[in-house]
């Protein structure tokens, strides 16, 4: 037998193995569909649209072209064609987020069986509602950007802050989608901070208050709960949990809407890995948290709260403990 029948041989076996495997497939697809359409496991199985995840990644995109003209646009802007250029990002901006908005709300009527509410008209309503805030919604990230500056010797200008500093994208974000809450748009807002963490690793739930001049400094791994209430002028390093207590399990729908998060009064400076839970947990104007803190009680105005310096054990030779000569 020559080697090309050999391969020959080989090949049909295989196939006729994938094939007898292929059989099970639809018995799997039967019992999937059968869940889903029986309503044991969540799905969205409706006559109506949801939101497109990627069409809300791309208005957050189109919003950071807007609100920092010049940054991330391959053309060169002057200021004969800046509002020539502005017109019409906003346009193409306001138009796609109307239709996202639209499916939000008549998904949401939808799940929890409500009647018509005019799903169309209210979308471009809220949709220029939320554009009619985009001059303030600049401004505060101006007074956030100034903060970075003043907080981080290592920030060079403005333009190094907006080009490649997480903490500002993420609060970027974060003060669109927490205009979209306060304009009682579902869903979308947690679609934008989910990929703000995505890229950043920061975790800022939009539902959150957060005053001007807000700087979050390198940033991975900070945590701001839903009702969290953060003053002017607070800086944040990586690490920092603005967090809830630990609850019954009983106990999560019936404090949904209950403060649950700390509040942090201005001019605060919380370090590293610092954990402050809890609904009742104050921290006081001008305080500072050092880094590793975990506090679930409230501390005044003026205070400085810091760990015992630890003992540290050296092992191994004394000359290179210390860098002793």
């Amino acid at each position: 037998m020559g080697e090309k029948e050999i391969l020959a041989g080989t090949c049909n076996s295989d196939a006729g193995t994938a094939n007898g495997h292929y059989n099970r497939i639809p018995a799997v697809v039967h019992r999937l569909a059968e869940g889903f359409k029986a309503g044991r496991w969540a799905s969205h199985i409706e006559p109506v649209p949801i939101p497109s995840k990627e069409e809300v990644i791309d208005l957050i995109l189109q919003a950071q072209q807007i609100l920092f003209p010049g940054f991330f646009t391959g053309m060169v802007l002057s200021p004969h064609s800046l509002e020539y250029h502005l017109g019409q990002k906003v346009s193409v901006f306001f138009e796609n987020l109307a239709r996202q908005i639209s499916s939000a709300i008549r998904h949401d009527c939808f799940r929890h069986n409500q009647s018509c509410t005019m799903c169309g008209e209210r979308s471009y309503q809220i949709a220029a509602q939320l554009v009619d805030r985009l001059p303030a919604i600049r401004e505060l990230l101006e007074s956030d950007i100034e903060a970075t500056l003043v907080g981080d010797p290592a920030a060079a200008n403005a333009d190094e802050v907006i080009f490649s500093y997480p903490g500002l994208f993420a609060i970027m974000v974060y003060r669109l989608a927490h205009a979209l809450v306060e304009l009682e748009v579902p869903v979308i807002p947690r679609i934008m901070s989910e990929y703000a963490y995505h890229r950043t690793a920061i975790d800022i739930n939009p539902e959150a208050r957060i005053g001007a001049s807000f700087f979050i400094d390198h940033g991975a791994g900070v945590v701001i709960g839903a009702t969290t209430d953060i003053g002017n002028r607070v800086r944040v390093y990586q690490g920092v949990t603005l967090g809830a207590l630990s609850l019954p399990r009983d106990a999560a729908r019936r404090l949904r809407n209950s403060k649950r998060h700390p509040t942090i009064e201005d001019d605060v400076i919380l370090y590293a890995n610092a954990t402050i839970l809890g609904g009742e947990t104050v921290v006081g104007a001008r305080s500072i948290i050092g880094g590793n803190v975990w506090l679930t009680e409230s501390v005044g105005p003026d205070t400085k709260v810091i760990l015992k310096q630890p003992e540290l054990v050296y092992l191994g030779n004394k000359q290179q403990r210390g860098g002793e000569r």
